[in-house]
């Protein structure tokens, strides 16, 4: 018996979620169903999303793209990590690496006999045993060696910088290749059926209708189907993260090639930097209760490496995510599902896990309530894994030199998220709950590096002698070295494997 197969998907909106999407059904469905997206060039995209993290590598694997062309098409550059600066005090900085961090050799985690010694004064601080931070630190990269197994060339991790617009124009031409019909115009109107509330076709400013079974929302923060036409709610996280607004802008780039975004914590707010082949990505995430627009935009233009490309462009959000992220027969991805702010680039993440679990529970014309209700349930954990993260870098701080760190400072956080700090405190235990997003080692470097403090190290550390520990240290921390002594430069590798066609970028007359 065959199941009754939906046959019409129409995805509402393009940018980054909706071609992203388009191309990831175009490839899994496998031309069985009829896939339309629906944009207007008439609204812009917001396009922060420029950064990546390295669960990026797997979408694109999934897709069976060639990662060089990707580069090149994107004038992407290579992210093994982010450098967060003046966040744990003025002055402060730290790299919050991608991979691994040591080895796990023994009977607890590494971090646990490199603490014992740290906390001695005999051990170097923590991005030493690490080859992704010391590889940012010298401006270095190379895709992981896999003839070398047992070296931490063979530990590399990494993601991506890139152009969002030429992102999308990528993806935008692999998905028509494979059958994705794309329809320009403006939604005018959502046509609901009377009778249960469900979506049966957007109406067109042309007068167009498109109908559908399945109906994808990647129209942005605007959410005209999930939203607009189905009321799905949304909560709000604003009392955790209080930045509101943002303002972008490209810039000449001036400076060597960097394998690493840079987050820079500002008087009220934090300012990204993300290396492009072509330009610079800059932008000032910030709350409007503590500085105003004006501030917050000359902050911005006087921290660029070079001449800017375009205006400053202004971007409002509300943090949080929607109650529902699938209601009735509409599914909603990217902006439209909720938003936490760029600061660890897990925007695209989050739509690459919408379109991952959608693909989990794709429905057939029944829309059974199991599937939405899992489907809604795993959504929340995904993005509630990730808000606490990102709560971490604004509550771990010892700044007093503003009302916005002071705010952030003494703010209560999610209870799940207290008792991860007070854990680590106690005994530097760091837990990681189920599949959740960030690693053991992404938690314990951003504690770390903003200066939560362990009063002890895991108990069962001291089984192993104190002089076998300082050689083994040693011998990490000298590998590492090595290795990242024989890696290329950053802007080196990709003139030898990936370098894009170059764009004029000239600043405009100010």
């Amino acid at each position: 018996m065959e199941l009754n197969l939906i046959r019409k998907v129409v995805i509402v909106g393009g940018g980054t979620s909706g071609w992203m999407t388009a191309a990831a059904l175009a490839k899994v469905l496998k031309g069985r169903y009829e896939i339309t997206l629906v944009e207007s060039d008439e609204i812009g995209t917001i396009g922060v999303g420029e950064a990546t993290i390295p669960m990026i590598s797997l979408f694109n694997r999934m897709l069976d793209l060639d990662e060089n062309e990707f580069v090149r098409e994107t004038q992407a550059s290579f992210k093994l990590g982010i450098e967060f600066v003046n966040w744990g005090r003025l002055g402060d900085r730290y790299i919050h690496g991608f991979g691994v961090i040591g080895q796990d050799n023994w009977t607890v985690d590494f971090h646990h006999y490199w603490l014992k010694q740290y906390m001695a004064g005999k051990a170097h601080e923590l991005d030493r045993y690490s080859i992704n931070t010391m590889a940012c630190v010298h401006n270095k990269f190379m895709r992981p060696r896999s003839d070398m197994p047992n070296s931490p060339l063979s530990q590399i991790a990494y993601a991506f910088h890139f152009d969002a617009s030429l992102y999308a124009r990528f993806l935008r031409k692999y998905s028509e290749a494979r059958g994705v019909v794309r329809i320009e115009g403006r939604i005018v109107e959502v046509v609901q059926r009377p009778e249960d509330g469900q979506v049966t076709a957007i109406q067109l400013q042309s007068g167009q209708q498109v109908d559908g079974d399945l109906f994808i929302d990647c129209s942005g923060f605007r959410a005209l189907l999930i939203e607009g036409a189905l009321k799905s709610g949304y909560e709000d996280w604003s009392h955790w993260l209080p930045c509101d607004r943002a303002l972008a802008v490209p810039c000449v780039s001036v400076k060597e090639l960097t394998p690493y975004t840079r987050a820079t914590a500002r008087q009220a707010g934090w300012q990204w930097r993300i290396p492009l082949q072509h330009r610079i990505g800059n932008g000032h995430v910030y709350s409007s209760k503590f500085i105003s627009d004006e501030e917050a935009k000359a902050v911005l233009l006087s921290n660029l490496d070079g001449a800017p490309l375009a205006d400053p462009r202004p971007i409002r959000f509300q943090t949080g995510r929607r109650k529902q992220s699938w209601n009735k027969n509409v599914v909603s991805i990217g902006l439209a599902a909720g938003f936490i702010e760029p600061l660890e680039s897990t925007s695209i993440h989050l739509v690459q896990m919408g379109i991952a679990h959608l693909l989990t529970f794709f429905p057939a014309t029944g829309f059974a309530d199991e599937d939405r209700d899992q489907y809604n349930r795993v959504m929340k954990q995904e993005y509630e894994w990730v808000r606490d993260f990102i709560v971490l870098h604004y509550k771990a701080t010892e700044r007093t030199d503003s009302p916005f760190w002071n705010h952030c400072r003494t703010m209560e956080v999610p209870e799940s998220l207290q008792q991860r700090m007070d854990l680590f405190r106690s005994h530097g235990r760091v837990y990681r709950e189920g599949n959740e997003l960030f690693t053991k080692v992404s938690w314990l470097q951003v504690m770390h590096g903003q200066r939560i403090r362990p009063q002890a190290y895991h108990p069962l550390t001291d089984l192993l002698p104190e002089d076998e520990i300082q050689t083994y240290l040693d011998e990490v921390a000298g590998v590492i070295g090595a290795c990242v002594d024989v890696m290329p430069l950053h802007a080196q590798f990709i003139a030898e494997n990936c370098a894009a066609k170059p764009i004029a970028a000239v600043a405009p007359a100010i």
